[in-house]
């Protein structure tokens, strides 16, 4: 990887965290439940697209593979702890998104391997 990779794979790192930290609260206190939904859709859309979707996307996939969800999680729990929070309080929240991600991360690849077993492979263009 050179300079330059390393160097946008970081911004693209810290922007998604950023984009959370900055909007998502304000979205939710103009819109209440409805402006999580948009928020996640938003933000996250937007930024998956501009850290991998784009011609000239911000991380360039090297053979690492780092989730968006790391990022999101580090980078709000180090803002957190340098505005003073304590980590302490967080371990509910963390086992619970980690909890998550396993039964997603599964019913995924349960998901994957029914359709590869029916033959079904037309929006997964990494499956032979």
């Amino acid at each position: 990887m050179t300079a330059g990779l390393a160097l946008t794979t970081v911004v693209g790192g810290f922007l998604f965290p950023f984009a959370i930290r900055m909007m998502w609260g304000k979205m939710v206190e103009s819109w209440g439940p409805a402006g999580g939904f948009m928020a996640a859709a938003f933000i996250v859309g937007t930024v998956w697209t501009i850290n991998h979707g784009l011609a000239q996307p911000l991380i360039k996939q090297t053979g690492a593979w780092v989730d968006m969800a790391w990022a999101a999680g580090i980078g709000l729990i180090a803002a957190t702890m340098v505005l003073g929070g304590k980590l302490s309080k967080a371990w509910t929240n963390i086992l619970a998104a980690i909890t998550g991600g396993i039964i997603g991360g599964f019913l995924l690849a349960v998901l994957i391997q029914v359709m590869v077993d029916n033959g079904i492979n037309y929006w997964l263009p990494f499956i032979p």
